[in-house]
């Protein structure tokens, strides 16, 4: 067993394992359901990104902590502990959606999980996350916010103002840029000034950390250390280097980048890797893996299947959650 596994129990190793399945079977059956038409409006995947949600949030108490990311958000969900039954609902639009069938893919939520979204504005999610930790802090829960968006958000004037207030007010929270590679279709290299996000932390006298987004003990490990430092009041910025498999959402050609090149990425899996280390390891055999799959596959199946036997929502949901 590597010193880097071996740091984890047996337990923890296979619930990274799992939700990183439960995400990649959830995920490639809403592709299949979008393609059926069963599923409308925008609908962004996390496919290949699996290893960034489950060993972030692994590393958290989410009796304690809370999340909160943009609009590519059902991995998140997922990892936090959304029943996959309500998060399939939603996409499909009914009633017995987590967000009652009317936020659809960008705006899952699920308040029992301390998942608070889910957001369809690039960016918009970041300063509300500082807003959570806020009330972290003056509640003096000893909580800490794990905030998540992509690399096409870092440069929203948001963003860089939420930071520079983290640190004035040493808020609990740790910023989670999943640096995929591609924001909408330009390369991140084209619009960054700097080729390593983590190195701006610097400029609001916070804390860089950089970790490799296709290895969930990376990320398990650099999100370990970065929250406790949030716990003692140091917020901090993380760069997760992963690679999304998907166009930026289901409409999306993807003419701007070459099957090559996701090959190569694919060469590298963070799922089939993850398995293979584990296996390599000892701690699971190929029969455990299939056992796994079979089972997850299995549960995607059942949230399809209440999804589509559930009903849309009433036109009295109209007028839920409006206030004026």
């Amino acid at each position: 067993m590597s010193t880097e596994i071996s740091i984890y129990s047996k337990e923890e190793l296979l619930k990274m394992l799992e939700t990183m399945q439960l995400i990649r079977s959830f995920e490639e059956k809403a592709g299949m359901m979008y393609g059926l038409k069963k599923i409308g409006g925008f609908c962004h995947l996390y496919t290949g990104q699996e290893a960034v949600a489950s060993g972030a949030i692994t590393a958290l108490d989410l009796e304690l902590d809370y999340v909160v990311t943009a609009y590519r958000d059902h991995g998140h969900a997922l990892a936090c502990g959304m029943d996959p039954k309500k998060a399939m609902a939603e996409l499909l639009g009914k009633v017995t959606g987590c967000s009652h069938g009317k936020g659809g893919s960008m705006h899952f939520f699920d308040v029992e999980h301390h998942f608070m979204g889910g957001n369809g504005i690039v960016g918009a999610q970041i300063p509300v996350a500082a807003g959570i930790a806020f009330a972290q802090q003056y509640r003096e829960s000893n909580g800490v916010t794990l905030c998540f968006f992509g690399d096409g958000a870092f440069h929203q004037g948001a963003v860089h103002e939420t930071f520079n207030l983290a640190k004035i007010w040493n808020l609990p929270i740790v910023f989670i840029v999943e640096n995929n590679q591609w924001g909408m279709g330009t390369n991140w290299k084209r619009v960054s000034a700097v080729a390593d996000f983590s190195q701006t932390a610097s400029a609001y006298g916070m804390k860089g950390y950089s970790c490799d987004g296709l290895d969930v003990i990376d990320v398990r490990s650099t999100v370990t250390a970065a929250v406790a430092d949030a716990r003692k009041g140091a917020p901090s910025l993380i760069e997760a280097r992963t690679y999304r498999y998907k166009g930026h959402s289901m409409s999306d050609p993807q003419k701007y980048r070459t099957r090559g090149e996701i090959d190569e990425y694919r060469k590298r899996d963070a799922l089939q890797s993850f398995a293979g280390r584990l296996m390599d390891a000892g701690i699971i055999a190929q029969r455990d893996v299939d056992g796994m799959v079979k089972r997850i596959e299995t549960q995607i199946e059942d949230a399809v299947a209440f999804a589509e036997q559930s009903p849309e929502p009433s036109l009295s949901e109209l007028y839920t959650d409006i206030y004026a």
